[in-house]
């Protein structure tokens, strides 16, 4: 049986459309708020259709020297051209991207995970310093 760590995927954001990519600086000032975004699919767009979405994305960040991470966000994307009147006929797609704001007391690194209704479950991480 796999550890759950092996369950994610995880590859290169610029040839990969499935990892998730966190956006932000890679310094921040302690304990001032910093503004990150997180997406699927960046450099190469991943599909948004009833068949093949992101049905969600999920931060944590864990601080240096911690055992343990903490999760800082989730975000679900539910909407994908569903309708009554049959697949990606519906009026309202999401798109995999969201925006997050933290305020931190350690470095450490963001990890975010994303789930894909075909190919699973997949990660990326940024890893972040503080400065004066």
């Amino acid at each position: 049986m796999k550890e759950f760590g092996e369950l994610f995927q995880s590859a290169d954001w610029k040839q990969e459309k499935h990892t998730p990519v966190i956006d932000g600086p890679d310094s921040v000032k302690k304990g001032e708020f910093a503004h990150f975004s997180v997406s699927v699919g960046k450099e190469i767009p991943h599909p948004n259709t009833t068949e093949h979405h992101i049905r969600w994305i999920e931060i944590y960040f864990l601080p240096e020297g911690a055992k343990f991470p903490f999760q800082v966000a989730r975000f679900d994307y539910t909407a994908h051209g569903e309708s009554t009147e049959g697949a990606n006929q519906g009026p309202i797609y999401t798109s995999p991207y969201s925006c997050f704001t933290v305020k931190l007391e350690k470095p450490g690194v963001f990890y975010a995970t994303s789930y894909c209704n075909i190919h699973g479950l997949w990660k990326g991480e940024k890893p972040i310093s503080l400065n004066d």
